[in-house]
Order: C-alpha cells, then structure tokens, then sequence
C-alpha cells in the first residue's frame, strides 16, 4: 500500500524538542531559560500570591473590623420617579420588569429622583420618605409589599 508510506503530519504540527542546558551556543544553555538562582529557579518553586519574602504581609499587617452580612443582605433594585414614564397604568414589579427597568424576580425600591407628573398606584417592596410624599402629592397611592 503506497498510501501508508506517504502519510506524515500536517506542515508545522510537529517541533523539535527544546535541549536545554546543553551549552552556550544553544541559547538555552547556563540557567537553562529558568532566569536567576534560587527557588524560582527550582522545579514547584512557585511564590505564592500575596508573599513578601517571610515579611508579614500586607494583608495581616492592616487591621481588620466590622462585620459583612453579604450572604443575608437584601438586595433592591432601584427605580427613580423619573423612570415611571416609560411605564403606563399601574406601576408595580411585573410592569417594571415588563419595561426593562428591574429583573423579573427583583425586590424593587422606588427613589424620589425626578418627579410625578399625574396619579398613579405604584406598588413596590420599598419607598423612600420623599418618593412616597411626592407619589401622594401628585394623588397618586403607594402599596408596600411584603418581601
């Protein structure tokens, strides 16, 4: 069969293998591409992320306090007055959602930044003290949620 002793690999699938340590004239010869001395020259003689050489690092040295509650916190997301024109009728999580103004699963907490131009219901999990006034100024009624 002609065909099997024609076979060999694709142009530039195949490298030589790298010699190292063989000399000067190699150009892998001396430290053999590993740079200086020591243990960064070492086979596993990686340094950690964060060493600074046996000094105490920079992250014991800085002091620590308070208390983070991330994994418990409640998460809103925001809607400013100024976004109720993109939603007609009542305004509620699923309208909100609906316009692409907060998630579908969101808690939602409206913010008094812009202003209410007529009377609208708007239900949310949150208000803030001046977004409620303004809603009720304009005649309009705010419903909390439950979370």
């Amino acid at each position: 069969m002609s065909l099997l002793s024609k076979l060999s690999p694709a142009d530039g699938s195949t490298h030589y293998r790298k010699r190292v340590g063989r000399g000067i004239g190699s150009g892998l010869g001396g430290y053999s591409g590993k740079g200086g001395k020591g243990q960064t020259q070492r086979s596993g003689g990686s340094i950690r992320r964060g060493f600074e050489g046996g000094q105490t690092p920079l992250h014991r040295r800085l002091p620590k306090f308070g208390f983070s509650n991330v994994a418990f916190e409640t998460k809103y997301e925001i809607v400013n007055l100024a976004d109720f024109l993109k939603v007609k009728g009542e305004i509620n999580p699923e309208t909100l959602a609906k316009a692409g103004l907060v998630k579908k699963t969101a808690l939602v907490k409206i913010l008094a930044n812009g202003e209410v131009k007529s009377a609208v219901t708007v239900k949310a999990h949150k208000f803030s003290a001046k977004a409620k006034d303004a809603i009720e100024k304009a005649g309009g009624k705010v419903e909390v949620l439950g979370l």
